[in-house]
């Protein structure tokens, strides 16, 4: 039975190494004690907040991981930057944050004007379509310190207090929504390319019985939700239509281990029986490298790649605006009082009706 371990990342030793690297992190926000950039301490944010008077600066950064890797190796490259911009992009609207820029930053062994060309191309349309610039960035040739190529990138944005998502106001009986997401993202492709290669699958092999091939299904460009949301909650001094309470970018760790950073700070849980179900290539792969149900909703998006809250109220409008913006989008639950997340299991196997994970 594979899992995520199996390919080399171990989930548990990274969530240690990222609470020791906050807790460093932290050590320097007394550098700015009352100055103009203080810092808010978001313990499990999905970005970095900084007080500039009326409005706070969100700063954040990620990458596309070994997705990449798939890429270069079928010479595709239409989709990797979108990836990368909703990587950072969707981490920042967690916090109502309207992104205004990015730089990039290519490590190499071996520079390859053409691939970084179709990659920056890539990733300035996703920019555009974003309205997001791109100021500057860096290509560094490691030569044999590096055997590949990484693409990461910051973002920077900014939010007005008023309009900053911080999770604090969320209660049970808040409506949670669910945000659509038809691929990977970014993440769990070290557990895909660890599956396939088992397995004697090309990416050049056709899916099932389509006539798309496996690189093509797995290279599915991210859903940007950040314009979505930047048109509920407002772009910088716009109107604010409706109230998001929290927001939770469903990337590594799975639904539960993102969704439970915002849960956590008032000890909350949710029920969700109405998440939209894993895509057909997920339930391949669990077939094809017999992946328990638990492990793939620890692994990947399983076809939700972002999580609302809001009041009952507002759930109805908030979904027409989404489906406005073209993000399928839909009600899936509840928050809870019971510190579980419980959900419907559309996994392979379904060992398990309902999916529990403790806070």
């Amino acid at each position: 039975m594979a899992t995520y371990k199996d390919s080399g990342v171990n989930i548990e030793e990274g969530d240690k190494a990222s609470e020791l690297a906050y807790h460093w992190a932290k050590q320097t926000f007394t550098a700015r004690n009352g100055m103009i950039g203080s810092p808010l301490v978001m313990d499990g944010g999905f970005a970095g907040a900084l007080d500039m008077g009326e409005y706070y600066m969100i700063a954040n950064c990620d990458g596309v991981g070994t997705k990449i890797d798939i890429a270069i190796e079928t010479q595709n490259f239409t989709g990797l930057g979108y990836d990368l911009l909703a990587m950072v992009c969707d981490d920042a609207i967690c916090t109502g944050s309207e992104i205004i820029a990015i730089t990039n930053t290519f490590d190499t062994n071996r520079v390859n004007a053409y691939e970084i060309g179709e990659m920056m191309k890539s990733l300035a349309m996703a920019c555009q379509e974003q309205k997001v610039i791109i100021p500057g960035g860096e290509i560094a040739e490691l030569g044999n310190t590096l055997h590949k190529t990484i693409w990461n990138a910051s973002s920077t944005g900014i939010v007005e207090k008023s309009k900053f998502i911080s999770a604090e106001n969320i209660k049970a009986g808040d409506k949670v929504i669910a945000l659509q997401e038809n691929g990977f993202r970014a993440n769990g492709f070290s557990l895909v390319r660890y599956v396939l290669k088992n397995a004697n699958i090309s990416y050049a092999d056709h899916f099932l019985n389509t006539k798309k091939t496996w690189g093509e299904m797995l290279l599915t460009p991210c859903t940007i939700y950040h314009n979505a949301v930047l048109n509920i909650i407002g772009r910088y001094k716009k109107e604010q239509k409706a109230t998001i309470k929290a927001a939770a970018h469903i990337t590594g760790g799975g639904l539960a281990g993102n969704f439970f950073r915002v849960l956590k700070k008032k000890n909350l849980g949710a029920f969700l029986p109405n998440l939209f179900p894993m895509n057909e290539v997920m339930h391949e792969l669990q077939k094809i490298g017999n992946i328990s149900d638990r492990e793939a909703y620890s692994t990947w998006n399983a076809g939700n790649g972002m999580l609302l809250v809001c009041d009952d109220a507002e759930v109805n409008k908030i979904i027409e605006m989404l489906t406005y913006e073209n993000i399928t989008a839909k009600e899936a639950g509840i928050i809870t009082d019971t510190g579980y997340i419980e959900h419907v299991n559309h996994g392979a196997w379904k060992e398990e009706a309902m999916l529990q994970w403790k806070l």
